[in-house]
Formats: structure tokens, C-alpha cells, sequence
């Protein structure tokens, strides 16, 4: 596919790139598609930018079309870590006529940056963007889990039209549907209706609450690491952190939270793209929240580097395995530990019809804590909800 027709190249004129020192900034590293370069060539590359410069679907909040270019100058003037990056900037999926045509064209470029085992990372824009990451994946016949870091839940109403703060229920009720869980990170109660709590509970989603995450921010690690999709809206931040969006208050994560659970995202082998939406230029105050992005990335950037290629179901001998015996229970509960990292997985029984279908979702990262809940003769909440999807 010639995904050139989507993309328009970016201008990196006036960006801070250390080109006459021995250090590299991420300028000096990155292949980028501008004008008297063609689109770079894929091949060899871990992870390709792409910005979208799409907010007509953006609630209370227009202007983060701007986002992307703003992300960059800060992206561009921060230095490689201890490691070799090989990175592309795809340029800007180009507007459509139509919402739905840049849905159309990300969802298109997206595709092919996973044909090639390369991680896309999507800087927005608004957060409507997701419906588009995930239909990529559908076009592959891909089940997935997405993870939001989110003060709401973005369901809207069922007869509501496409927007930022809809797109989650367009992901549930599309046909055919390749969502086999999804997970909120950092939800603030008072924005979110108490109907849209008991539906996530019914659809054994995963809500995790501000207050929770920031008091165990090591579970947040777990959560992410399930993830194959991860959404992150800028709004989720407190606005002390992050003033660049109209949508911000004053509660949610601070910028060091935030850095955290962008490396944790690197970090997970299963991840394959991540976008960071709803940045709005015309409120960032001396461009505070573009460059906070921008380091969130220099952290995804950061984790993916560390990635430990562990995957319990491929190679069991780089792990120790526990059966813990539930009172009242016919099976045992199954975990496994890397030898290599510490991580922890628990295994969930699957009906032999589904194997195929679901292979890839019955061993599920946990912590050390679901382990000890089990040994204090109780199920742990994440084994039970994906359960009874499994079962």
C-alpha cells in the first residue's frame, strides 16, 4: 500500500538539533518526512511518528490540530538515551474531506506501520482518534485490549454522533467487534455518571479510580501491560502539569506520574501503538504541556528500549510457575514469574472452542498482589473479570 497519499511532510526548520556536538538529539536521529526528503523508508525502523492534525469531532476543545508540530519542536530537542534509536517521522496524515476520510487515511497508515512490527505513536488531535487506531486492527482480524488514561469514560450516548467524548461506545457496538477488553486508568468519580460506572462493571471492563492509581501507581504496570491499544488523553493530567487543554481541571495525575505510566506503556512487549490526544496550543502556557508530551513520548521511547521480550505461553522455563488452591474452588489458580524481570501472569482457563480465537488474552499480566490475594484463599478481581469473558 502506498501510504504516501495520506501523508504530507512536516518542517523541521527552527527546531533545536544539536548537529556540530558529539551528543545526538532526537532531531539528529530521527528519518523525517519533509519536503526535500521523501517518505522514509520502514524497514529497519522501531517506531514511526505520526501526527494528525484532526479536531472537527473535538468537544469543547478546538485547537489541538495544531498539536502535533508543537509536540515535536520539544521531542526533537531532547537527547537519546543509552541505547540506539530507530525512528521515523511518517509527517501528518493529511485532513480529509471528511471526519470519516481521516479516520480512513490513519486508520490505513496504521495498518501498514503493524504489518511491519513497527510501534506507530499517534500525537493528536482529538481523542476521537482511537476509533480510527483501532480499526487498523481490525483490518488485520486482530483481537485487542485498549487502555485509556482518561478523567471519563467517553461513552456517550448510544444515539449519539462521533466525538471525543463518544468514541468508546462506537468501539463496543461496531460490527464486527475485535475489542476483547478495555481498561480506564486515573477516572475521576464526579465526571462520570454512575450508569457508565455499573455498564463498565457489566461489560467486565476495567475502571481504575485517580485516587487508587495514584496511591499505587505500581499497579498501574500490570494494566498496561495488557494492553495491545493505549489512548491517552492530556486532559488526564492536572492542569498545574498540563494548563494545554480547555477541557483540564484541577485534579489528575502530575507530570512525573504521567512520564511513569508513558514508560510502563513502552515497556510491554504486547503494546503495538499508542496515541496521545487533546493537547491544545492555544491554551499551553509557554508551551509547558507540548514539552510534557514530548518527554512522555522520550519515556515510551525510553521503556521500549528496556522491553524484556518475556511471553509466559512461548518459553515457561524463563518462569516460575505457582499453583495456589482456592477454598471451595474446583481448579487452582495458575501464576508465573519471570525469572528474568519479576513480572508476574496469571493463567485463565479457556474453553477449548475459543483457543484459537483468544489465545493470546487467557495468560493475563497481574502483580505480586493478585498473587497474595490467592494465597489468602481469594480470587483476584483481574482473574475473575477476564474470566468471565474467557468462559
Amino acid at each position: 500500500m502506498d501510504i504516501d497519499l495520506y501523508l504530507e511532510p512536516i518542517d523541521l526548520n527552527g527546531y533545536e538539533i544539536a548537529e556540530k556536538t558529539k551528543k545526538k538529539r532526537l532531531g539528529d536521529i530521527v528519518k523525517a518526512h519533509t519536503k526535500n526528503k521523501k517518505l522514509p523508508d520502514l524497514s529497519g525502523a522501531n517506531i514511526a511518528i505520526v501526527g494528525v492534525l484532526e479536531d472537527r469531532y473535538a468537544v469543547g476543545n478546538k485547537g489541538t490540530a495544531a498539536a502535533p508540530d508543537q509536540v515535536r519542536k520539544y521531542l526533537y530537542g531532547l537527547f537519546e538515551g543509552a541505547y540506539h534509536i530507530k525512528m521515523v517521522d511518517l509527517g501528518n496524515i493529511k485532513n480529509g474531506h471528511s471526519v470519516d476520510d481521516t479516520y480512513f487515511a490513519l486508520s490505513n497508515v496504521i495498518k501498514e506501520i503493524l504489518k511491519q512490527n513497527i510501534v506507530p505513536v499517534i500525537i493528536g488531535g482529538s481523542q476521537d482518534l482511537t476509533y480510527a487506531n483501532y480499526q487498523a486492527y481490525e483490518d488485520l482480524g486482530q483481537i485487542i485490549n485498549i487502555v485509556a488514561i482518561d478523567p471519563v469514560f467517553d461513552l456517550g450516548k448510544t444515539e449519539q454522533e462521533m466525538s471525543s467524548q463518544s468514541y468508546l461506545s462506537k468501539i463496543i457496538l461496531h460490527q464486527p467487534n475485535y475489542l476483547f477488553n478495555f481498561s480506564n486508568i486515573g477516572y475521576q468519580t464526579y465526571f462520570v455518571d454512575q450508569e457508565a460506572i455499573e455498564l463498565m462493571k457489566n461489560l467486565f471492563f476495567d475502571a481504575y479510580r485517580l485516587g487508587f492509581v495514584r496511591s499505587k501507581i505500581e499497579e498501574v504496570e500490570p494494566i498496561v501491560r495488557n494492553a495491545d491499544l493505549i489512548s491517552f488523553d492530556i486532559s488526564a493530567i492536572r492542569h498545574s502539569d498540563a494548563p494545554g487543554n480547555k477541557n483540564v481541571t484541577p485534579n489528575g495525575f502530575y507530570g512525573e506520574e504521567a512520564c511513569q505510566i508513558a514508560r510502563y506503556a513502552g515497556m510491554s512487549d504486547k503494546l503495538t501503538s499508542i496515541g496521545f490526544y487533546e493537547l491544545n496550543p492555544e491554551f499551553d502556557y509557554h508551551g509547558q504541556t507540548a514539552h510534557l508530551v514530548a518527554q512522555m513520548i522520550w519515556y515510551f521511547i525510553d521503556g521500549y528500549y528496556n522491553r524484556k521480550n518475556e511471553f509466559p505461553h512461548k518459553d515457561k522455563r524463563q518462569f516460575v510457575k505457582y499453583h495456589v488452591k482456592i477454598e471451595g474452588e474446583k481448579n487452582e489458580l495458575v501464576f508465573y514469574k519471570s525469572k528474568k524481570s519479576d513480572r508476574w501472569w496469571m493463567e485463565v482457563p479457556i474453553r477449548s472452542q475459543q483457543k484459537v480465537k483468544f489465545k493470546r488474552h487467557h495468560l493475563i499480566p497481574c502483580s505480586y498482589q493478585d498473587y497474595q490475594t490467592a494465597c489468602d484463599n481469594d480470587i483476584p478481581d483481574r482473574w475473575w473479570q477476564a474470566y468471565q469473558k474467557l468462559m
